[in-house]
């Protein structure tokens, strides 16, 4: 090994340890990075090479698109608006059995092309839909694996913060990468609706029918469906067309948002500030880690690691499904520990030269990418979901939370096989832009 791949192979064991030790995600990945970075790179080029990577990307014009989605979801959230979704979809499906369930997984996809947040789907979800299903007398297990499950359709569906960080180091685009979520997300939330349909089928006290309602009631709760609707054809139908950029599209829906939140008059100064406020905390979250994975990913150029395993692998003499299949194992071992945000910024770089190697698309890959991230979200023992839904509903066990999310960790393994045999269902669509 020589000493440049040395340090390289250093500064990530370190990030990991200092990750194991509660360290801030971003300080984690940055603090050895630029140590690194100091350590190989010539004095008289460091100082504009550190700048470069800070300044250039931090003024990014696409990276301008995650504020923007993270604001419009806060003001939807804080008009009303998302909270009356779950009780429009359960006046439909209430009465079935399971049919609670149903609704929880249905208003948390049409609340994902909203928010384009899996923390802020899962914890809407949980206060509201966890205190229906538990006065239904439905099972802790189906009542929390519904709504993390449900909850994670928020970083697939578009818009998707994740999926515009994963562009952002992949350099791909935005546009095409949050189109190519929106099928497999509507695919996988059917898929978790039949999870649902087994599971009372086969545990029938699980998920007991609820009182019918009448057509009058049912067609009063379209009012909410068809304005997220709206907005979402805005917003989606102004990427795909070609009339708007990922950012301009971000922009149209803030304005559709304010606008809803007007005519619908929920929404007042008090509550547009707090939305601000809390898309800006989020934001600098969100920002924080991508800077800090920047330079690491800089690092992982110099010291060409990445590219070094590439043609390692790429050179085993093992079939181009195998090594997909330990992809997702690496996957699904680093997400039962990792952050979700970390688990992106980290592996990206490092797995784009092996998609490369095996000639598979980097925008399909990216639609991988987030649906092992959402698993990852729901996979104990750390599971962010998990936790986050037991913070707002403190009345279900943790344990049961954890058991619940582990049976609905098969539809979206399903999801993943379905579109490595037909990689068609996400880029169909991104093919037509």
């Amino acid at each position: 090994m020589t000493e440049i791949v040395l340090v390289g192979t250093i500064a990530i064991v370190a990030m990991l340890v200092l990750m194991a030790l509660s360290v801030p995600v971003a300080v984690a990945m940055a603090l050895p990075a630029l140590v690194g970075v100091i350590y190989v790179l010539d004095p008289n080029v460091l100082a504009a090479s550190i700048d470069s990577i800070f300044v250039n990307h931090a003024a990014s014009y696409p990276l301008v698109t995650i504020p923007l989605f993270v604001l419009m979801g806060e003001i939807l959230y804080e008009s009303g608006l998302t909270a009356k979704l779950y009780d429009a979809v359960r006046v439909w499906f209430g009465r079935v059995r399971g049919g609670l369930a149903f609704s929880s997984i249905g208003a948390s996809a049409m609340f994902a092309a909203s928010s384009g947040s899996s923390v802020a789907t899962t914890s809407t979800m949980g206060v509201v839909a966890s205190k229906e299903m538990l006065n239904a007398k439905y099972d802790q297990r189906l009542i929390s694996g519904a709504i993390v499950a449900g909850g994670g359709l928020g970083i697939l569906i578009p818009p998707s913060t994740i999926m515009i960080v994963y562009g952002t180091i992949a350099e791909e685009s935005i546009g095409k990468l949050l189109i190519a979520g929106l099928v497999p997300g509507i695919l996988l939330a059917l898929l978790l609706m039949v999870t649902v349909a087994v599971i009372v089928a086969i545990r029938p006290s699980f998920g007991p029918g609820g009182d019918p309602a009448t057509y009058a009631e049912k067609f009063r709760s379209i009012t909410p469906i068809f304005a997220i609707g709206i907005l979402f054809v805005l917003v989606v139908g102004a990427m795909y067309s070609g009339f708007a950029s990922p950012t301009e599209s971000a922009a149209v829906g803030v304005a559709g948002a304010i606008i809803i939140a007007a005519v619908r008059r929920s929404l007042s100064l008090a509550n547009l500030l707090s939305a601000v406020a809390r898309a800006v905390r989020t934001t600098g979250f969100i920002f924080a880690i991508i800077l800090g994975s920047f330079m690491l990913n800089y690092l992982l150029a110099i010291t060409r690691i990445a590219n070094n395993l590439a043609s390692f692998i790429s050179g085993i003499a093992a079939p181009t499904a195998v090594i997909f299949a330990a992809i997702v194992v690496l996957y699904l071992i680093l997400g039962a520990f990792m952050d979700a945000f970390a688990m992106v910024v980290i592996t990206v770089p490092i797995m784009l030269p092996i998609v490369d190697a095996l000639n598979l698309d980097p925008i399909w890959f990216g639609v991988i990418v987030v649906l092992m991230v959402e698993m990852a979200l729901i996979t104990p023992p750390v599971g962010m979901n998990n936790f986050i839904l037991h913070g707002v509903a403190p009345q279900l066990k943790l344990g049961n939370i954890m058991k619940g999310a582990v049976v609905f960790c098969i539809p979206i393994l399903a999801t993943v096989v379905l579109l490595y045999i037909f990689p068609e269902i996400a880029l169909f669509l991104p093919s037509r832009m």
